[in-house]
């Protein structure tokens, strides 16, 4: 009798280790992502100040995504991940204690934010090219299908769990939880068997990024993915950051309303997310990838224009599906193209490409604060439609 696709990896303990890292890690950043943007928005009123919350998450991966993929060709990749956690859980636990001794202030939220975002620019080059060695070649799909799947279902309880911890136990309880779970992460990280260390030949580290922007460059597929990646972090993402501002102002949704919207998203995607892991061929990836961000961005124009949250919630569960296609296939397409002595790198400059997304937080931050929070969602979730048919040449070959 032939195995089910899941069972034809559970026996890599090291895949689960790092899936259950990269599972634990995106819980936090979701239950993390809709407190503050509660409580920075309670404060502030500011929906700028928001979306720039959610921005200093993804300025890392812009500034040092490609220098981080460098490097870990050149370090132990399992030490590297438990430093990066072991920083994360410090974050958080320093935050806490501000919070607890009544010396909170934005700016500590902020700073917070952008440390954490650091630890979130190795997933690619570091995490993600472990999963690719525990499995191999062969099963990279089906592993980073259950990854993505791991990370929407973080979407589902993430958000609700944020929401709700919020309007029982305040930020106090939210940061507490974050530093446990983070906690957890590191234990996991410690039980990882190999050591994943990746010889390579000695070079300048900048010499070596620069053979990997040229291989992105060459490589028709590689760069079809990086300009889609783009479009999609500047002008579909951001519009996560709006969620907590639409719900609160358009749908006029308390904290634990809130949360239970932007879980919608996460059901979604956690479906489709299984449907591919179950189901998708190697002659779908491109499609699958392309297609999803096409319906992402059609049915963010459709939230942002609700004024129902049932209809918002419909459109969201859609919005996952879409984003499910996205993300399994984003860092799969980009593994499997490039070689495997330049995975690291390669993965570094889409990790430099997902860091764009700045701009788009920067942009419909600004935007919002001057024509609405839905009405600039709409317009941005429009704009990005227009980018994917001005760039059709260039990511056709996917």
């Amino acid at each position: 009798m032939s195995k089910s696709p899941f069972r034809r990896i559970i026996d890599a303990p090291d895949f689960w280790r790092l899936w259950w890292v990269g599972l634990i890690i995106a819980t936090v950043r979701w239950v993390e992502t809709v407190a503050v943007g509660v409580v920075v928005y309670q404060r502030t009123e500011s929906a700028f100040l928001v979306a720039m919350m959610t921005m200093l998450r993804l300025l890392p991966m812009g500034l040092f995504g490609v220098f981080l993929g460098a490097l870990a060709e050149r370090l132990d990749r399992g030490r590297m991940l438990f430093v990066v956690v072991a920083l994360m859980a410090g974050t958080s636990a320093i935050v806490a204690i501000l919070n607890a001794t009544g010396r909170l202030e934005i700016w500590h939220l902020a700073f917070a934010s952008f440390v954490n975002g650091c630890g979130w620019c190795t997933d690619n080059p570091v995490r993600r090219v472990m999963i690719g060695e525990a499995v191999g070649r062969e099963k990279m799909s089906l592993a980073m299908s259950l990854d993505v799947g791991a990370s929407n279902a973080s979407r589902m309880v993430g958000p609700v769990i944020g929401g709700t911890l919020l309007a029982g136990a305040g930020l106090q309880g939210v940061l507490l939880l974050s530093t446990l779970m983070y906690g957890a992460a590191l234990a996991a990280v410690l039980t990882i068997r190999a050591h994943h260390a990746h010889a390579v030949q000695a070079g300048p580290v900048l010499a070596r990024i620069a053979e990997g922007l040229a291989l992105a460059r060459s490589d028709k597929r590689i760069r079809g993915v990086l300009i889609v990646t783009i479009i999609y972090n500047v002008f579909a993402w951001p519009f996560t950051s709006m969620i907590p501002v639409i719900g609160r102002d358009r749908l006029h949704l308390g904290p634990e309303g809130v949360g239970l919207l932007a879980t919608m998203d996460g059901i979604g995607a956690f479906a489709g997310a299984l449907v591919l892991a179950l189901w998708l061929t190697p002659r779908w990836y491109g499609r699958a990838f392309v297609g999803g961000v096409l319906c992402y961005m059609v049915t963010v124009v459709t939230f942002a224009l609700s004024q129902s949250p049932a209809l918002a919630g419909a459109a969201l569960i859609v919005t996952g599906i879409g984003g499910a296609g996205f993300g399994t296939m984003q860092a799969t397409l980009v593994y499997l193209a490039s070689p495997p002595d330049m995975r690291s790198r390669i993965l570094g400059v889409l990790t430099v490409c997902i860091g764009i997304g700045p701009l788009g937080f920067f942009w419909l931050g600004w935007l919002a604060d001057r024509i609405g929070s839905h009405n600039a969602t709409a317009v941005t979730g429009a704009l990005g439609l227009l980018a994917m048919a001005a760039t059709w040449h260039w990511w056709k070959e996917i």
